[in-house]
Order: structure tokens, then sequence, then C-alpha cells
């Protein structure tokens, strides 16, 4: 086997072949392609195998990725699936989603070596993708059947990966969600040409097949309160991620053009997927022929950003208050955005939207500097003096992040306690809220962070609600 790995010293990295960014900022299909059969195995046999794995430990899951590279390198690529699979309830989509260039491959060893990190989420997809065309990926089928059910109030990462280890240990497992299709932000908040719907829906599809219940358009505190369900289930789960837009605090917010990242992202999306979308034919929420300006630097800045390209916008310009080496999305996804005409403007925070009779017509923003580091150690920045400038824009796009909602009042349950950010207070071993038998997982407990966590929060969720459940079992033999 070893003969097969070490081989960065002699064969350079290679990423999956991209589609021209003249071609591909036309539509909304994924821009990569899968690699082939003897590239994947070429570019896993760059792994050093190294002592310590530090690809491993900076992944959230903690996939065991320096042996799924070997077994791909040697051709072993069902084994290599399986390996993958066992920590991870949708490797296809964290294969194309994850910012890798911040965790496992901006931890490779070889990568700090100068050799260029291993291609791990490129192998990851590739092999995935390979399984669901050759039939690796098994059906969901509980060895045992539990008379316990478990309740979970949200369709997205968190929900879906903790629905599939409870059902996995025998339990009733029914998933709540407002929206009428499961994925959450997988399916409504990331574009098709970062994850196409038909990699989420079959994932969706598994878990309905194997027998987990989905009740869709269902909003807790409308069609039941979060006291029914707990009448109704042995546990109830919160995974219902966080929505609320953070607001632009600068004058002329409140005109016509200013919109919020998720709504602008979801009517994209919704329309992608043959939906009726009032608000995006009426012109309101589409881009085309409009100078836009997304205000931000996260991944949904750049989402936006990328989505405003294709449906045809006369000009795309981001506006991040540092600058890029400090911004939080990922470095890849702005090559990609620069690649395809979005122009960056560092350094420049907003300071108005400007307009007349309540329309936007530009934002006014001020150069910026990077001053003494704030609480979370990063630089602040500062106003530079007569740094100002504007930039003309029909659609704003503010994509600050995002806040919890207020649970509390929404599922009319005043005794879940939260924290001062609106999260979902839990017991960090437990996984218990301060309501007995209610759990919390994904963002609505960490706050917003990256589908890799909220499928690990939900792992850790659903082996605490089996270890709570499971201390009185009530087993039926499996069918």
């Amino acid at each position: 086997m070893a003969e097969r790995m070490l081989k960065f010293t002699v064969i350079d990295r290679r990423t999956p072949e991209k589609r021209d960014a003249a071609v591909r900022d036309k539509d909304f299909h994924e821009i990569y392609a899968d690699f082939i059969d003897a590239k994947a195995e070429e570019q896993a046999s760059r792994c050093s195998q190294c002592g310590i794995p530090f690809c491993q430990t900076h992944c959230p899951l903690h996939n065991n990725i320096p042996d799924w590279l070997r077994m791909t390198a040697a051709g072993r690529l069902e084994e290599a699936y399986q390996l993958s699979q066992a920590t991870n309830a949708m490797p296809e989509i964290c294969g194309r989603i994850c910012p890798q260039d911040r965790l496992c491959e901006g931890n490779c060893v070889i990568e700090q070596s100068g050799h260029g990190t291993v291609t791990i989420g490129a192998v990851e997809r590739y092999l995935s993708d390979k399984a669901w065309e050759e039939g690796w990926v098994p059906p969901l089928r509980p060895l045992t059947r539990r008379d316990q059910t478990v309740g979970i109030v949200g369709a997205g990462p968190a929900g879906l990966a903790a629905a599939e280890r409870l059902r996995e240990q025998g339990y009733g497992v029914t998933i709540y969600d407002r929206h009428d299709r499961p994925g959450g932000l997988l399916i409504y908040g990331i574009p098709g040409f970062k994850l196409e719907k038909d990699v989420v829906a079959r994932r969706t599809d598994r878990l309905a097949e194997g027998g987990v219940e989905f009740r869709m358009n269902f909003e807790v505190g409308r069609d039941a309160t979060l006291a029914q369900l707990r009448e109704k289930h042995d546990a109830v789960l919160l995974a219902t991620g966080v929505y609320a837009a953070k607001d632009l605090p600068v004058p002329g917010t409140g005109a016509m053009g200013v919109v919020a990242a998720l709504d602008y992202l979801t009517a994209s999306n919704r329309k992608g997927l043959g939906d009726e979308v009032p608000a995006f034919d009426s012109g309101e929420l589409d881009a085309e022929s409009k100078n836009v300006v997304v205000i931000g630097g996260g991944d949904t800045a750049m989402d936006c950003v990328r989505t405003a390209i294709r449906q045809g916008a006369a000009s795309v310009t981001c506006l991040y208050r540092r600058d890029r080496e400090n911004m939080p999305g990922s470095l890849r996804e702005v090559a990609n955005a620069e690649e395809e005409g979005v122009v960056f403007e560092w350094l420049a925070g907003p300071r108005a939207v400007l307009g007349g009779a309540g329309m936007a017509e530009g934002v006014r923003a001020s150069r910026m500097r990077l001053g003494p580091a704030d609480s979370t150690g990063r630089q602040s920045p500062e106003p530079v003096e007569n740094g100002d400038f504007d930039l003309k824009a029909d659609l704003v796009i503010k994509a600050l992040g995002f806040d919890p909602e207020d649970l509390p009042t929404a599922f009319d349950a005043p005794d879940l306690e939260v924290s001062r950010a609106g999260t979902v207070k839990i017991d960090r071993r437990s996984k218990q809220t301060s309501l007995p038998g209610v759990y919390a997982a994904g963002d609505i407990a960490r706050g917003a962070s990256l589908v890799v966590w909220a499928i690990r929060d939900g792992f850790d969720a659903a082996a605490a609600i089996h270890k709570q459940l499971s201390a009185a079992p009530a087993l039926v033999a499996a069918e």
C-alpha cells in the first residue's frame, strides 16, 4: 500500500476541471466536473499519510481522511466510500460546499510544506457520486424497531443528520418543517452552481424511504405548539437554524431595492425549482439589468454576488469593510466570483443608501483601515478621513449574517431559555434545553455556522437522545 502513496513530490496538485467563467455565468449548474477514476486515484496518492493527520483533526466530523484517501489511491473505491460515510450523513454535500481551504485542506501537512494540499473535497465528492451511480449507498434500514418516537423541528442539515442516526437506532422519527421541501438552506439558501438540488433530494428521499416521516408546510406555533409536540413524542429536537437577517444600521435601508440576502437567494432557488415567485417575476428580487451592491464578506455574500451575475446584472460589486485576508468567506469562492466579473471593494464600509422617492439609487461608502483588535481578536475597521465614495445601485443586498428567531414566542414556549444572543441554551453534555425531553442542535444552539458543524451537532444530539431514551428501552424485533 505504501508505494501507492507519498507522491506529492512528483505529482502536482490538480483540481477537477472547472467550466470557463464565460460559459458558467449563464446558468446555475455546478461549475466543477467530477474527477475521472484515474485522476481521483492519482490525486489521492499525493497524501503523505502523516503521523498526526491535521486534516482529520480540523474536520468537525473527524472524517477518517487519510485512510479513505489511501483506499482511493489503491482503487478500493467502495471501501473508501463506506469509510467516508461512516462519519458523515451527506459526504457528497460536504465535498461540494465545505470551505475545505479553511478546514481539512487548509491544515494539510503537504500544503504547509509548499507542495499544495491534497484535493480532499474533490475526492470526497467523487467517491460519493460514484457510490450513488454504482448503487453502493445502502437503504436506511433500522436493525430494531422501538415504540419510542422523536419529533424533529427543522429539515436542515442538523435535523436530517439526527433523523438518520435515530432511525438507524429504530426510533420512529417525524420531521416538521415550515417549507414545502426538506433540506432547509441546502435547498433554499445555497445556489445550484454550488449544490444542485437533486443531490439533496436523493438524501432526503433515502430518509423517507427508510421510514422517516416528513410533515412539510408545518409551522410550530401555528399548526401545533411545542407543548403539543412534547406530548406526542418521547423527545423533541429543535434544529430550526437561524433565519433572522442582521440589519444594516445606516440611513436609507428602508428604501425599495434594499433586500435581505436569504429572501433574494430563496427567490432565485425557488425559481430554479419551477415555483411561482411573484417577488421575482415583478423584478423586486431579480438582478437582471440592475447595478447590484452586496454588503458583506461571508459565504452568503459570495452566493449573492454570483447569483446576480447569472441573473444578468449590469454590474455586481461586493462591499466589505475588511481586506481579503480577513474576510470570513472562502477565498476559493472569492476567486470564482472574480473570474465571473464581480468587483470587490475591500476596506470599504456602507454609510448610507442613496435614492429618491423611496427607491434605492446607490450606496455611499467610506474607505476603511484596520485598527486595533476587537474582543474577537480581529482588527476593527475604522473609517478613513475624507474617504467617502458613491456606488450606483438599483439593488442592495444585505448579507451581514443571521440571528436566531424568537423561538419562545413563536413556539408558545416561554420556559424555553435562550442566551442573550437568542440561541437556545443547552447543556453541552446532554444537549438538552431547559425543557425536559427537548433538545437542540445546529445553528439554533451554536449560532450561525457551517453545514458540517450542523451535521456534527445533529449526530451529537441524536446520540444524547438515544442515551436518554434507551435507559428504559422499548424494543420490538425488526420486521
